[in-house]
């Protein structure tokens, strides 16, 4: 997926966790983080804590969405999904992706995978792997820094 492209429809989820979302309730009030994660991903379960950290520290100006990517059948397994979002503090909507429709949207390729639109649902950052969180954060102040100034 290309900087500035339009978030994709979410749409294709095989199950939605901890409520349903649609693009329309992201696009238009604040910006959006989309995050790609996986129960047999170690370094998702470890960027966890920070993530959800992120979450609360911006849950008054950012929108996040958990997206769970299976890399193997053993993902597919809902209950499993369920209990590693309730070991790990994921209360953020999942779109639980089985067929990889949205997956495909992204064009993605990782977990974890982290993507950051502006308000208007453009992309403005992606980056992927356990590390980086102090980059990822920078990013989205940088978003909010421009929504700010534009209004």
């Amino acid at each position: 997926m290309k900087l500035r492209a339009p978030m994709p429809e979410l749409t294709g989820a095989t199950e939605w966790l901890n409520g349903e979302i649609t693009k329309a309730d992201l696009v238009g009030e604040k910006p959006t983080l989309i995050h790609f994660w996986s129960v047999s991903c170690y370094l998702c379960k470890e960027a966890m804590p920070q993530v959800n950290q992120f979450r609360d520290d911006y849950k008054d100006k950012l929108n996040v969405i958990a997206v769970h990517m299976p890399r193997s059948e053993e993902d597919l397994d809902l209950e499993a999904i369920k209990k590693t979002a309730d070991e790990h503090g994921i209360t953020q909507p999942i779109f639980v992706d089985s067929e990889h429709k949205l997956t495909e949207a992204f064009e993605n390729q990782y977990v974890p995978a982290y993507y950051v639109f502006d308000k208007d649902g453009n992309l403005r950052h992606f980056q992927a792997g356990g590390s980086g969180m102090k980059m990822l954060e920078k990013r989205v102040n940088r978003v909010l820094d421009e929504m700010e100034k534009a209004e």
